[in-house]
C-alpha cells in the first residue's frame, strides 16, 4: 500500500518542485502525495479525519498559519503525535532548529533542495 506524503507550502513553485521530485516513487506505487497551499486547510482537514498522512513536509513562513504551530498542533493529537514531520525552508537558523526539535519535527530541509536529497529523505524517513 502507497504511503500518504502531504506537503504544505504558500508556494506553488515549492509544491510543483516537490511534487516533480517525489514523481518516481509516485509512479512506482510507494507514494501518493497530496499538496496544500493553505495550511489552516490542512489543519481543519486532519482535525476533522477527512485527510491523514504518513510523512507531513511543511513551510515554516506561511501566512496562514506558521509550520511550526502547525506541528505543534499535530503533535499534541494523538492521532498524529508520533507521524513524521519534515521542515521544508528557507529559514536555517539553530534557534529555529532547537523550536522545530522540540516540538518534535523529524527532520529539517533547507530551500532550496535538491530532488536527489527530497527523494533520499523521504525513502529514509518512510522505509520506501
Amino acid at each position: 500500500m502507497a504511503k500518504r506524503v502531504v506537503i504544505v507550502d504558500d508556494s506553488r513553485t515549492v509544491l510543483a518542485t516537490a511534487e516533480l521530485a517525489l514523481e518516481e516513487l509516485v509512479g512506482s506505487g510507494a507514494l501518493e502525495v497530496k499538496a496544500y497551499l493553505n495550511p489552516a486547510e490542512l489543519l481543519e482537514a486532519l482535525q476533522g479525519g477527512s485527510e491523514t498522512f504518513d510523512l507531513l513536509i511543511s513551510d515554516v513562513n506561511m501566512p496562514q498559519l506558521n509550520g511550526l504551530e502547525l506541528a505543534r498542533a499535530l503533535k499534541s493529537d494523538a492521532r498524529y503525535s508520533t507521524k513524521p514531520i519534515i521542515i521544508l525552508t528557507t529559514e536555517s537558523s539553530e534557534e529555529m532548529k532547537k523550536i522545530g526539535k522540540e516540538i518534535g519535527v523529524t527532520g529539517w530541509m533547507v530551500k532550496p533542495f535538491n530532488n536527489e536529497k527530497m527523494v533520499k529523505t523521504v525513502r529514509m524517513v518512510l522505509g520506501v
